[in-house]
């Protein structure tokens, strides 16, 4: 197991432990207008975010929570490391890598330093909206994955998550958490604020937007245009390794080496359209209005399909 996996597990499952000494209103905190998990973030890190400095070759992966950040993330990290092998004279992680959480605010206030000392090519994820990222990462034009998801599904994800993870507020029911939602009153913020502010960088050459639902329908070539966009320089026997190993049954499986006991929450069904199973009439109208009011007509709101995945 890498020493970045390790550090995975430990931080999770040390977070999972605090949390469960904390008193709920002591889960989140308030960082300019929006809030965050206290047990693996803080003020203090946040304000050293704004100096972290980008490579032009990180390779970013950014998506709103339970939009399949972990899942494109392994696919993302394995193309690198597989890329890696193929560069004679690159640093090797196995020899000098730190122990870093991959999401970007995740950690405390000094990891931006030793982040400075990793190889490239480092491999970063973030829940953040594009103007909460450092300056650095658009001055520097790193690449940028944008993952997105129907908000139905991502909806429906995010409260099974809450009420298995002690690290998040939980909810008595179904309409307690959909109002929240709906409110913009959850961790990392509104899902419908994000989508809107990504939106502004679609036309960015160093963005690129994928669907999780495009990659469920063809995850080979899905996982092929990740490669070209970062230029990985990749054969097609690697490429489809990356795509056996990035199974929701193989990482399923895997999830204990991977995730440690966080797995066990992390991989539930991994499918799409699960939001029928909880969503009432009542619940689809004000997502439906919602959605029409807030990115209808948007380049980002056309490309999740929503007539498709999300009409009743």
């Amino acid at each position: 197991m890498s020493k970045q996996r390790k550090t995975f597990i430990t931080l999770v499952e040390k977070a999972m432990a605090d949390a469960e000494e904390m008193a709920p209103e002591d889960l989140v905190f308030s960082y300019k207008g929006i809030l965050y998990p206290s047990t693996v973030c803080s003020p203090e890190a946040f304000k050293a975010l704004e100096s972290f400095e980008a490579r032009s070759d990180d390779v970013f992966l950014a998506g709103y929570p339970k939009s399949g950040t972990n899942w494109v993330g392994q696919i993302l990290t394995d193309l690198v490391a597989t890329s890696r092998k193929n560069n004679e004279g690159t640093r090797s992680l196995d020899d000098d890598e730190l122990e870093e959480f991959p999401y970007l605010e995740v950690g405390d206030a000094e990891k931006y330093q030793r982040m400075a000392d990793l190889p490239s090519r480092r491999v970063i994820f973030t829940h953040l909206t594009p103007q909460k990222l450092p300056a650095s990462v658009f001055m520097n034009k790193a690449k940028i994955l944008l993952l997105i998801r129907n908000p139905k599904d991502v909806a429906t994800s995010f409260y099974h998550f809450a009420n298995r993870l002690s690290p998040l507020p939980s909810y008595k029911t179904w309409g307690d958490f959909f109002t929240a939602f709906m409110n913009g009153e959850m961790v990392f913020g509104s899902y419908f604020d994000y989508i809107f502010e990504w939106n502004k960088h679609t036309d960015d050459a160093n963005v690129m937007t994928i669907t999780y639902e495009e990659l469920k329908e063809n995850r080979a070539l899905g996982v092929k245009r990740i490669s070209e966009f970062f230029e990985l320089q990749l054969t097609d026997e690697e490429i489809q390794g990356v795509v056996d190993r990035s199974s929701f049954q193989a990482m399923k499986e895997n999830s204990e080496k991977t995730h440690g006991a966080f797995g066990n929450v992390l991989f539930r069904k991994g499918g799409v359209s699960d939001w029928k199973n909880i969503f009432n009439e009542d619940d689809n109208q004000k997502m439906d209005a919602t959605f029409e009011e807030q990115l209808g007509g948007t380049k980002l709101g056309e490309k999740l399909k929503y007539k498709v995945y999300c009409k009743a």
